[in-house]
């Protein structure tokens, strides 16, 4: 979607109070094939950056506003299966809290939730042996809650929460192994 298609559905809707972006795109990739690494930046960062960047100015004109997007636990640390999913969803990680940082400063009430899955059971999740893959209706009514909330920073479901603290502390000579 470009901006202006974006501009022309906001117009046609009268303004926009609530935005949530859930787009993005990964594939296993462990022979390090550029052009799947490529189209998940382009997608994953380019596409992302630009979308928040448009709707949080849009947000400051108008002096409030709620950006929602879905990055995910596998940001927290990097994969040698699908290097550049892993990658592009720290950035987004770490952009969000970007906003939200402008977003106190800016003393307006602006909101930015992250939401952080794990693996829910859609195309996404990829690979063998996968475990605690979510159902998505019950991720859905998680998200919900988050965003009537206006909760900062969301893991869905709650044991991800769990998995992705153990990540952040797992020593690096044992996650190298894995």
């Amino acid at each position: 979607m470009t901006i202006k298609k974006l501009e022309e559905l906001i117009s046609e809707l009268g303004g926009l109070d609530l935005l949530i972006l859930s787009s993005g795109i990964g594939d296993l990739n462990e022979t390090l094939d550029f052009e799947i690494e490529r189209k998940v930046i382009d997608l994953n960062v380019t596409g992302f950056t630009n979308i928040t960047d448009w709707v949080f100015n849009n947000y400051e004109k108008q002096g409030f506003g709620h950006l929602v997007a879905i990055s995910s636990v596998a940001g927290i640390r990097g994969s040698r299966q699908a290097p550049s999913y892993n990658a592009t969803k720290s950035y987004q990680i770490n952009y969000l809290e970007g906003l939200r940082q402008k977003s106190t400063k800016s003393k307006k009430p602006i909101f930015v939730t992250d939401i952080r899955p794990g693996l829910v059971d859609t195309k996404m999740a990829k690979g063998e042996g996968l475990f605690w893959v979510m159902p998505v209706d019950k991720v859905a009514r998680q998200i919900f809650k988050a965003i009537k909330k206006r909760r900062k920073v969301v893991y869905v479901t709650r044991r991800w929460g769990l998995i992705s603290r153990l990540l952040k502390i797992l020593p690096r000579f044992i996650y190298d192994r894995m």
